[in-house]
């Protein structure tokens, strides 16, 4: 069964299409028999246990009795992996799929809806090889392990260049390791299981008047007393900490900025603000290049059914090429 995702900026309702899409995927029997549907997150935040008012996170009394996957599935201090979501993530697909139910993936984290749908390895890591490398960088100069990139994988060098020596050693670490070019394992679109993608859209001037009204219920409903719940000590907090990817979540790192006396008070809610409209520029960015991805305007009064339209078309193999549209251009992306 074709797995249908919902992707595109923050603050344009793609968990409640998501919800209105399982609910009625499930009861026009598109999934298999009488079997509902099921979500699987795939907004890298919204892995984490009690990131929940900073997220935007569905209350599980708002769920509709449908399952979730991938949420509150990491502690706030861990570094979340996105070969470890991918891992979890597919196994969760393949249950759905075996409970003949339809899952519905949903977020606006364009890598991790990537690995979870599309051609992409993640080669392993060897502590030896990396350190070797790193201290040629040293000794020998970045320059010149980026000739030697360029001998062996041209278009890896080209794509990195010659002055980020981290990503040069990852990629001689990964040549080594694989015996592949580095640019072999970058991800492909390439759906590794049959899928849709609608992508959810409007005017830049709608969607900041929608990232303002997200940030002021955001704050309203006790942004800061879960900053502090979830920070150390150390961090301005009474709990057990954030670690360095929790930490750097919007809403989290302003908060925790103003704690160290980097911004006022004031000025940190308006840095969420600004910093949540520059995200949702970069995630229309990143699914703006996916030509698979099938527009949608997100305040249009048909949002449902045309969504679902996209998904009946999908099924029965008629679905055209995706392509640009007036809702995408206007946002100038």
């Amino acid at each position: 069964m074709i797995v249908v995702a919902v992707v595109g900026p923050t603050a344009t309702g793609k968990s409640d299409l998501a919800l209105d899409l399982a609910e009625a995927l499930a009861a026009s029997g598109t999934a298999v028999g009488t079997a509902p549907a099921e979500i699987v997150n795939a907004d890298a935040f919204q892995l984490y246990r009690g990131m929940d008012v900073g997220t935007a996170k569905v209350p599980p009394a708002e769920r509709r009795g449908i399952v979730h996957h991938q949420l509150d599935v990491l502690d706030p201090a861990q570094d979340a992996s996105v070969a470890r979501y991918q891992e979890a993530g597919r196994a969760d697909l393949d249950t759905i799929a075996g409970r003949g139910a339809r899952a519905v993936v949903v977020g606006g984290s364009g890598l991790y809806v990537r690995a979870l749908l599309d051609a992409m390895d993640f080669p392993g890591t060897d502590p030896e090889v990396r350190e070797r490398l790193e201290a040629r960088a040293e000794a020998e100069g970045r320059r010149a392990l980026h000739a030697e990139l360029a001998g062996l994988d041209p278009q890896a060098a080209e794509s990195i260049g010659p002055h980020n020596t981290r990503r040069i050693v990852r990629a001689l670490e990964v040549i080594e390791l694989t015996g592949q070019p580095y640019t072999a394992n970058l991800p492909r679109q390439e759906y590794v299981r049959p899928a849709v993608q609608i992508g959810l859209d409007c005017p830049r001037e709608v969607l900041d008047a929608r990232v303002a009204g997200r940030v002021d219920r955001m704050w309203a409903a006790g942004l800061v007393d879960e900053v502090r719940a979830l920070a150390s000590p150390e961090q301005g907090g009474t709990g057990s900490g954030l670690g360095v990817t929790a930490a750097r979540a919007v809403g989290y790192a302003e908060v925790l900025a103003w704690w160290r006396g980097e911004l006022t008070e004031g000025e940190a809610r308006e840095a969420i603000t600004a910093n949540t409209r520059r995200l949702a520029r970069k995630q229309m960015g990143w699914f703006g290049r996916d030509p698979r991805v099938h527009w949608l305007d997100a305040a249009s009064p048909h949002l449902l059914e045309d969504a679902l339209a996209i998904v009946s078309d999908a099924d029965a193999g008629t679905l055209p090429v995706a392509g640009t549209d007036p809702v995408r251009r206007s946002l100038g992306s």
